[in-house]
């Protein structure tokens, strides 16, 4: 839950300072330095890790940075809280993807959740026509991204060492944002310390030390119900949203707000209660 917060809180951060250094260059120093400081802690594990256990990190990190990248570019086109609860859709997403792609069933419920979700996303985004599908829409890949980075993590855990497998996710995370800005000619040195708060907390709190709890707890929980852990930081989110930045929903966009977490919880706790269901006596 403590993650969950931090990752809450770097939405408002990660919009101020994207506001004031391009996107691909903050992705690159986030994640590389994160990358550096797994790497040297994990070194010898990083040294043993098959050629499998690479394949498997650098898919791992294409999903990470995929959506990454959609969600920073997102937060320059839409507010904080829209981002977090539409992000929060991969709790959704995870059962369902994992339906199609690995034949795991999800059950009715999840179905269900889904089209809750869906008529959330349309009551934040805005109604009446007024979509705003630019930054929403982006930020809706990053929610497809996530669920499926949850989904092949799981897979990977099972039989790579769990330090070594980040280091390698990070690392691709960050060079494929350093390619861009090197090629944009956007790599440039932070001056604001703005930037450099958020690279701090975004790199060692947020990604090094969020990552490894994220991927040492999937050892022991499924993907559904990681993803339902983490499930808190939207709210976090629209929280410090509110505190630091004044942002505030309407109406309408509370209500699919509220859809959207509904659906969330819905996906592993309908579930759950129907297994710890006491039977009848008699």
């Amino acid at each position: 839950m403590g993650i969950a917060a931090v990752w809450g809180l770097t939405f408002v951060m990660v919009q101020d300072a994207v506001a004031l250094i391009p996107v691909m260059t903050f992705l690159a120093y986030r994640f590389l330095s994160a990358s550096l400081l797994v790497a040297v802690l994990f070194r010898r594990r990083l040294a043993e890790l098959s050629a499998s256990g690479w394949r498997a990190g650098m898919v791992m990190g294409f999903f990470l940075m995929l959506g990454y990248i959609f969600q920073t570019l997102g937060l320059e086109r839409t507010t904080a809280s829209n981002t977090a609860f539409i992000t929060g859709l991969f709790v959704v997403l995870t059962p369902l993807f994992g339906a199609f792609l690995f034949g795991q069933r999800p059950g009715p419920v999840a179905w269900c959740a889904a089209a809750i979700a869906g008529v959330g996303l349309y009551l934040l985004s805005g109604t009446g026509g007024d979509l705003h599908l630019g930054g929403d829409a982006l930020v809706l890949v990053t929610a497809c991204s996530f669920a499926l980075h949850i989904l092949f993590t799981d897979r990977a855990v099972v039989h790579h060492d769990v330090g070594a497998l980040l280091a390698v996710q990070l690392a691709v995370s960050g060079f494929v944002p350093l390619l861009f800005a090197v090629v944009q000619g956007d790599l440039i040195v932070p001056t604001s310390r703005v930037v450099w708060s958020a690279l701090l907390v975004t790199a060692f709190i947020a990604s090094a030390l969020g990552f490894f709890v994220q991927t040492y707890a999937q050892r022991h929980a499924p993907p559904a119900r990681t993803a339902l852990i983490l499930a808190s930081e939207p709210a976090f989110a629209g929280l410090f949203a509110y505190l630091l930045k004044g942002e505030t929903l309407g109406p309408l966009d509370w209500t699919g707000a509220a859809l959207i977490l509904v659906a969330i919880v819905a996906v592993e706790a309908v579930p759950r209660l129907r297994t710890t269901r006491p039977l009848p006596e008699g």
